[in-house]
């Protein structure tokens, strides 16, 4: 075997690794595959429990954003030029390591987060990432069928409305913009943000009201 060859797959397998999750989330696993085998709970257990605590208890750091990028047209064009410097204008702090870009819902268009090489997603902003979004289900169909996948989603779409999906990746991550709900125009921003959902900043919900 050649230098170069032996270097290039070298890098290829610290690239595949990269991507693990961590020893802890390993263990975890391995802790809740364990506890389901021997019929302590089942795994759907799991997945409601992390339900409630992504929607109710977790991190919504994105949807305190995605608020005052509503009421504030200036706040919300510096969203759009530099996700990171708006998340730290309101003293939010974004690990660094990866790129953040904000993508905006319209009428006209509506935006999906996938990552199809493993689950790339920025927790800490978001909440804990849901079970359904690292199936490789998802992370396949999300790019070949968008529209049937969102039906499923209960997000149906007009026929001609655009949908761009939005690949995750170690170097970059997206947060959806969804539109302002109608009727909420004298709404507070603090009332604003308890209508953002973990879901609706993925893209897999559309309508919040």
């Amino acid at each position: 075997m050649t230098k170069d060859r032996s270097n290039r797959i070298a890098d290829i397998h610290r690239h595949l690794h990269s991507h693990l999750p961590s020893s802890p989330a390993l263990r975890v696993k391995s802790l809740e595959s364990l506890l389901v085998e021997k019929g302590l709970f089942e795994s759907s257990t799991v997945d409601n429990w992390l339900e409630s605590y992504t929607e109710n208890i977790g991190p919504m750091n994105g949807a305190r954003v995605i608020a005052r990028s509503w009421i504030d047209d200036n706040f919300q064009a510096l969203l759009k030029k530099d996700a990171i410097q708006a998340f730290k204008q309101m003293g939010l702090t974004i690990p660094e390591g990866y790129q953040l870009i904000a993508v905006f819902n319209s009428k006209k268009v509506h935006n999906l987060v996938v990552c199809t090489l493993c689950s790339c997603y920025p927790m800490g902003i978001i909440g804990i990432a849901p079970s359904w979004y690292k199936s490789a289900e998802y992370r396949a169909r999300a790019v070949r069928e968008p529209r049937a996948l969102l039906k499923e989603f209960k997000v149906v779409l007009d026929d001609k409305a655009q949908i761009s999906v939005w690949d995750s990746n170690s170097d970059r991550r997206y947060i959806v913009i969804p539109e302002r709900p109608l009727g909420t125009e004298t709404w507070s921003e603090e009332d604003l943000a308890k209508l953002v959902t973990r879901n609706s900043m993925v893209g897999t919900q559309r309508d919040l009201n």
